[in-house]
């Protein structure tokens, strides 16, 4: 699925999505743009809660995209969110999203988010020992707060190695093979102002390889069986993470969302008779395999440099500033001809970006067909990690961001302007 759902070509030979016309959507909004398809969004996260069923809770990873509508959206088709700042948070809350569907997760929480996490009721991951220490702050006497445990499996997929994170040599979490997984249970059940209510681990990103969710969730199960024995204790929730990938070129294929969700749950209850153990709710963590194929991004072409024998140039009006992920992780991305996807290729360019650095290239070498100044290209599997990453660098504006849906674009973030950029700023 390497477009959105809506997409087609229309009688104008242009790409459409959501009823709209890109082209002129780009013509109406300037570009960069990036346009997000309801239709999709609604789709994925449907299927994502269709294959759970009563087995569980799946949960929106908004790191991978977030905004007000967007997240509207979300809460409306049944998914809990997952957070990782304060910031996040606050925006979910401005987003009137139903609190006791948060969970707060990320490494090295302050106080400050640790505060803002139980004032919204939302359901705690703690990811360090600190962490204990500073819930006896945040916590008042006589009280407890939901929380569960970020472990780490030792499990390392078959993914980039910046987006690998269940390994032991990982910032994330309790290792399990260290002994300190065990430990921390131990610690949350004695502590006097939490309630343990479940275990988490999360894995990685960008994972086509399923198995390697079914050996880390063998390795869950078999700590569970160990302090069901030793501590007595049987978590009610299990998380799995999040992490399936998306296609984001026409040779990619990756699993769908039910079969992520069913091969997890599967080695979940399987694994549980095996061992005797209850079965816990199992939560999982979708963000790319939601937002990803829901999103593609518009640029214009500007200036283009032939270097004979070489390479052919096309500079395009936005770059690492609005998609950091080529340069970040050497991520690869397809294009296409706004006005014409169809039209027949015309020979290799390299798409590059109008950043002051040399390795602001958003696509090396890709056919496409002749291009020329003016021309609007589309790049697809643009919804994660994009503008969730995006940048003012060079004192750039991030672009506008539109949700489309039955021919209807509503702009869903503005365009920034050059005033945006100074607000932070004391004269």
């Amino acid at each position: 699925m390497l477009f959105p759902v809506t997409y087609r070509v229309n009688a104008a030979g242009h790409i459409e999505v959501g009823g709209c016309d890109l082209v002129e959507l780009a013509r109406a909004h300037g570009t960069p743009l990036y346009v997000y398809d309801e239709a999709t969004v609604r789709q994925r996260a449907s299927e994502y809660v269709a294959a759970m069923g009563g087995a569980g809770q799946v949960l929106y990873s908004a790191k991978a995209f977030a905004s007000p509508r967007f997240l509207r959206v979300v809460a409306e088709e049944g998914l809990g969110l997952d957070v990782v700042s304060a910031g996040e948070l606050h925006l979910a809350l401005k987003s009137d999203f139903p609190t006791d569907r948060i969970h707060f997760l990320g490494n090295n929480k302050s106080i400050e988010d640790l505060q803002a996490a139980y004032r919204a009721g939302a359901t705690i991951v703690i990811d360090g020992d600190h962490e204990f220490d500073l819930l006896r702050q945040v916590v008042p006497d006589g009280r407890r707060a939901a929380v569960m445990l970020r472990l780490s499996p030792g499990i390392k997929p078959d993914t980039h190695d910046h987006i690998s994170t269940g390994q032991l040599d990982s910032k994330f979490g309790f290792s399990i093979e260290s002994g300190a997984a065990r430990r921390a249970v131990e610690t949350a059940l004695q502590h006097p102002r939490l309630e343990l209510v479940g275990l988490h681990s999360h894995i990685g990103s960008q994972i086509f390889a399923l198995r390697a969710y079914e050996d880390a969730m063998d390795i869950m199960l078999g700590l569970l069986a160990q302090l069901r024995d030793e501590l007595g204790f049987e978590p009610r929730r299990l998380g799995a993470g999040g992490g399936l990938g998306i296609a984001y070129t026409r040779d990619d294929d990756p699993p769908t969302p039910r079969h992520f969700v069913e091969t997890v749950l599967h080695a979940l209850t399987t694994g549980c008779a095996r061992r005797g153990l209850k079965t816990p709710e199992l939560v999982v963590e979708p963000g790319r395999s939601i937002a990803g194929p829901a999103g593609m991004a518009l640029y214009t072409v500007g200036s283009i440099k032939d270097i004979p024998g070489v390479r052919r140039y096309i500079a395009v009006d936005g770059g690492m500033g609005d998609n950091i992920r080529p340069k970040l992780y050497g991520a690869r991305y397809e294009a296409f001809l706004a006005s014409g996807p169809d039209r027949a290729t015309n020979g290799k360019v390299t798409i590059a970006g109008k950043y002051c650095e040399s390795t602001d290239i958003l696509i090396t070498d890709i056919e496409m067909p002749s291009l020329k100044p003016g021309d609007v290209i589309a790049v697809p599997a643009a919804g994660a990690y994009c503008l969730a990453m995006a940048s003012n660098y060079n004192g750039m504006p991030r672009p506008e961001v539109l949700l489309l849906r039955d021919g209807e674009a509503t702009v869903m973030r503005r365009r920034e302007t050059l005033d945006d950029l100074l607000a932070a700023e004391i004269f």
